[in-house]
């Protein structure tokens, strides 16, 4: 198995321009939850011209709606949901600073063009996985959107969280080019 990389968020574009697809990665620092109905409201805030509740610049969305806290955990089971519901509105985030996304499941081209122009990359984490995913996750707080419950924006602090480069800054595709090469004409 290779070896997997080891990223500290905030991302740089130098740091996103070397992670390649196929790449295994360990992601460290922290990291932001968002799902449709919070990215639908962070689109309509940056198109008023108003504040954020947090700064796009160099950060990692993780598509996710979490199960609430067991005692004495910071967060409940974690597994990513199917990104394409997020496609309407990632190219406008991406044009403002965001540099990567985790997931799960393909991305439309409108993506896959907005994150080449803008230097970013699409994480691949394991669906199925939610309780040993969580268990990368050290601390978790409601920063915006309450009212969405499991869909509020968190604020996570995640160590050597597991995931694949599924879409690369440079048009690697995961999805197209792996199953070619285990493709056989008969």
């Amino acid at each position: 198995m290779p070896e997997r990389k080891k990223i500290t968020t905030p991302l740089t574009k130098d740091s996103v321009a070397e992670l390649k697809m196929g790449d295994g990665a360990l992601i460290s620092g922290v990291i932001y939850t968002a799902r449709d109905a919070a990215h639908k409201k962070l689109v309509e805030l940056i198109k008023e011209g108003k504040e954020l509740p947090f700064d796009l610049e160099g950060q990692i969305i993780y598509y996710v709606g979490p199960a609430p806290a067991p005692p004495g955990y910071p967060i409940g089971s974690a597994g990513p949901t199917t990104s394409y519901r997020m496609d309407p509105y990632t190219p406008l985030l991406i044009e403002h600073g965001l540099r990567g996304m985790i997931g799960k499941g393909q991305r439309s081209q409108e993506v896959l063009d907005a994150m080449e122009k803008h230097g970013a990359a699409y994480f691949a984490a394991v669906g199925g996985a939610a309780a040993l995913i969580a268990r990368s996750i050290k601390k978790a707080e409601v920063i915006a959107y309450p009212e969405l419950g499991a869909e509020a924006i968190r604020r996570l602090e995640v160590e050597d969280f597991p995931c694949i480069v599924a879409n690369d800054a440079h048009g690697g595709n995961l999805f197209r080019e792996g199953p070619e090469e285990y493709r056989t004409d008969a």
